[in-house]
Parts: structure tokens; C-alpha cells; sequence
């Protein structure tokens, strides 16, 4: 008899299957629930298994999707690189090379609140760090660099939080670099992010001084930080005329809504070299090559 467990995961009568048993879910919530709920994902577990999951459990097997990426790591979450841990969906030590969403989350969480602490101080008790050259070039560049911003965002003395421009920036991206875009929208945002920025160096306001912890003038570096890479992101997003993976242009879409790609054209990942405030970033292509895969599109329906 199959054996299942309260999260309706069982093992097949074979001792090696995994199913998916719905069957408490159906008593619980009702049949048509469950149908609103995942009636495509069960119409095409049918079409594919000639199964209906409505009235035996699912087989569950990994698929291509487990396969995706993630560093490998020790127990203690360190890589092949003594000194480099990789935490959450970045390694492959919970699920396998994959990226499983919610799963995933709870792995990042899972590694940065119980793991790295104990795993990490561990290292560093039995290592001392190498000695420090104050007196390199590019170490005192950088040390002039922070000074001379932190003297420049205490002089602003403006009247709005580094929050707020941190939250008007967020609206400016949920409205027009979301998930959903168009040419029209991220235009607007190439137009309202640089309006933005030049308000922010004029009128942000930050308490206190650089002379002890400051959280608002952290803050202030980040929200700068934050508005070079929202131009940058809408450039990407504006250049790229297909959709695909998580950028969807809604002038890129088969009749039936599904995301079109052109490999054609955009078969590579995008590399942007910053060219100074106020100009367009300079775009380098690393093009894709599939030897052994040829590409498909990937539809939901």
C-alpha cells in the first residue's frame, strides 16, 4: 500500500516513486477549489501521463528545472575557495542545482539565520587576516573618494529623507520596469529616474554627522547607488526587443499572451560599462552558444 505522509508526499509501491496525493486537499477544500487552484497543471498531467490527478496521486520526478545552476559547497556552506561561502539559492547543497521559488527562499533563510553564523565564525577564529597597506594609492584614493561623498551628502542639507526618494524610486520602477513593460513605460522612466537623481543630489536631507554611525547617511549612499542602477536596469530593459524569462515587453507577445523571444537577435547576456553620471552606459555582449540544447520557447499553458 502506498505510504503517505501529512503533506500528502508518498512513496510508491515500488519503494522508490514520489507521488503527490491531493486526495485530503479534494475532501478538505472541495474538488472545484482544487480545479480553479491547479486545473491547467492537472490538464496537462493528464495529456502527459493519461492519469487524472483528481482521482490518484501525481508522480513526481526532477526535471530539467533542478538542474539550473548553484555553487558547490561543504557542509559549512564554503566553496572550493577557502574564504568564499555561498548561501541560499546560490549553492546547490538543499535541493540539488536548482531554483525552486518558494523552496529556495526558505533555503536563503534557513543558511543566513541558522547556518553561516556559527560556520563562518569558525573560520575566521582559526585564521588571522593578512595585514593591511594603508599606504597603497588606490587604498587612499578610495579613502579620499568616501570622505569627499560623505562631506557632499552632509552639505546637501535639503528638505526630503534618503527614504523618500528610496520609495518615490520604487514607484517609478513598479510602474514602469516591472515585470510588464513597454517601450512607452520604460522611455518614462529613463525620463523620471534622471529628474529624480538630480532632486536627490540637491534636496536630501541627512541628520547627524561622519563621525560615528550614521544609518541615514547609509542610507543615502545606497538610494545613490540604488538610482544608477534603476537607469541602468531600464536601459537593459528597453534595449532588449523580445520577451523572455522574467522581462515580458507587452509588445512582444504571441496571440495568446505567451512571451515571445527573439534568439535571433538577442541570443546574449548584456554587460553595461558605466560611463559616468548622465550618460549612457556602453553595452558589451557575451554571445550565447548551445552546442548539444537547440533553445525552445517555454509556455505555461
Amino acid at each position: 500500500m502506498k505510504e503517505v505522509c501529512d503533506k500528502g508526499f508518498g512513496v510508491g509501491p515500488s519503494g522508490y516513486g514520489v507521488y503527490l496525493d491531493l486526495e485530503d486537499a479534494i475532501k478538505r477544500l472541495g474538488e472545484q477549489n482544487i480545479r480553479e487552484l491547479y486545473g491547467n497543471l492537472f490538464e496537462m498531467y493528464e495529456k502527459i501521463t493519461g492519469e487524472d490527478a483528481y482521482k490518484q496521486p501525481m508522480r513526481i520526478y526532477p526535471a530539467p528545472h533542478y538542474t539550473m545552476g548553484g555553487l558547490w559547497v561543504d557542509y559549512n556552506l564554503q566553496s572550493n575557495m577557502p574564504g568564499l561561502f555561498v548561501l541560499g539559492e546560490a549553492n546547490f547543497s538543499d535541493h540539488g542545482a536548482n531554483r525552486l521559488g518558494a523552496s529556495a527562499l526558505m533555503q536563503g533563510l534557513a543558511d543566513g539565520y541558522f547556518i553561516i553564523p556559527y560556520t563562518i565564525s569558525d573560520y575566521l577564529a582559526g585564521n588571522e587576516p593578512g595585514k593591511i597597506n594603508t599606504g597603497h594609492p588606490e587604498f587612499r584614493k578610495s579613502a579620499e573618494d568616501v570622505s569627499s561623498l560623505t562631506k557632499e551628502f552632509l552639505s546637501i542639507n535639503g528638505r526630503k529623507t534618503a527614504s523618500e526618494f528610496h520609495c518615490e524610486l520604487g514607484k517609478i520602477m513598479w510602474d514602469n520596469v516591472g515585470m510588464s513593460s513597454s517601450e512607452e513605460s520604460l522611455t518614462n522612466a529613463l525620463k523620471l529616474i534622471p529628474e529624480l537623481r538630480e532632486e536627490f543630489w540637491e534636496n536630501v536631507k541627512i541628520p547627524g554627522s561622519g563621525a560615528e554611525l550614521n544609518q541615514e547617511l547609509e542610507k543615502a549612499g545606497r538610494t545613490a547607488d540604488f538610482l544608477e542602477f534603476a537607469e541602468l536596469m531600464a536601459y537593459d530593459a528597453l534595449h532588449r526587443n523580445e520577451s523572455c524569462g522574467g522581462h515580458f515587453r507587452v509588445e512582444h507577445q504571441m496571440p495568446d499572451g505567451e512571451a515571445k523571444r527573439d534568439d535571433e537577435n538577442f541570443s546574449y547576456a548584456t554587460a553595461w560599462k558605466f560611463k559616468g553620471i548622465g550618460k549612457k552606459p556602453e553595452l558589451h555582449k557575451e554571445l550565447l552558444v548551445f552546442e548539444n540544447i537547440e533553445p525552445e520557447i517555454r509556455s505555461y499553458k
